[in-house]
């Protein structure tokens, strides 16, 4: 079995326990995920089986989208709710103010990662140190928030709702904290559901029982998509049975005899047979006025 199936990941779930599910479901050992969700959330994460697995070091970095809950007047050492509170104040915050301050947010801004995140420093994962009750210093990192909505705010329990759109390595739970900080009374996340990752959407996800419900009946390869959904920010080119074979080989291609012109240097192009089979992806040399192999995905 070759392709994503997109899962909503449960609440209470690592990344790596719906990976050791699936594998049992599908009767499969090649499984692997496009990007770690902490336990608490839920929502999209595409899994990768078979040769899809080759994804994983040369995915895109595209948005991400999530709905967040918070909690105002409360700080944890973990950021959200899972952890120990550190910290309770009392709140004095409207709607307006919480609105007031997004703007701060939004566009490219740095984060300083959690002590409780897979971050390494040393050689050692921030969370392990964070158990041990060690804290480090950790440089801080831009990241890009294009879209911060304020869903809801219930005034009188301190709780609310945000929708985000932002870049890779983005800490929701740092966020939250910092809005709480810049209100001067703290806040933490209360729940947490990625709603579009990988250009999948949550309407595009199945629940693990509708998985094992799909493999009892042998029907879970209808769910299974094209590793190519990954690449469609990519432009792409349809090449001849006869390039597609020397493609599929290892062969470079003549850009000069591919049915545009306008490459750019380095551009990475989708690379499709007459069929519209996705063979894989190559890289423009314009040096050479070559199309190299970049990865490769299937063949003919």
């Amino acid at each position: 079995m070759n392709g994503i199936i997109v899962i909503d990941k449960p609440k209470d779930f690592t990344s790596f326990d719906v990976v050791a599910v699936m594998r049992g479901i599908a009767r499969t050992k090649k499984v692997g995920h496009t990007g770690t969700l902490d336990p608490m959330a839920t929502g999209v994460l595409p899994l990768l089986f078979g040769n899809a697995t080759k994804v994983q070091d040369i995915l895109p970095d595209t948005d991400k989208e999530y709905i967040a809950d918070f909690q105002l007047g409360i700080t944890t050492d973990t950021l959200d709710i899972t952890g120990k509170i550190l910290s309770q104040k009392v709140v004095d915050v409207s709607d307006k103010d919480i609105e007031n301050i997004l703007p701060l947010f939004t566009g490219d801004i740095l984060q300083i990662p959690p002590m409780y995140s897979a971050v390494q420093v040393d050689g050692k994962r921030l969370y392990q140190l964070a158990r041990q009750g060690v804290t480090v210093d950790r440089e801080k990192r831009k990241v890009h928030i294009s879209k911060l909505e304020l869903l809801s705010y219930v005034p009188q329990t301190h709780t609310g709702r945000l929708k985000i759109q932002c870049s890779k390595g983005t800490y929701i739970r740092t966020l939250i904290d910092d809005i709480g900080n810049m209100l001067k009374c703290g806040g933490t996340l209360t729940a947490l559901c990625r709603t579009y990752a990988c250009s999948y959407h949550l309407k595009d996800a199945i629940s693990l029982e509708t998985a094992k419900i799909l493999a009892r009946q042998n029907q879970l390869e209808s769910v299974l998509k094209s590793v190519e959904d990954v690449f469609t920010q990519y432009r792409f080119v349809k090449v001849s049975d006869l390039q597609a074979k020397r493609f599929s080989n290892g062969g470079r291609l003549d850009l000069n005899r591919l049915y545009f012109n306008d490459f750019l240097e380095n551009e990475i192009i989708r690379v499709k047979t007459p069929q519209n089979q996705f063979l894989g992806l190559g890289r423009a040399d314009l040096q050479t006025q070559q199309l190299c192999l970049y990865k490769l995905f299937s063949n003919v």
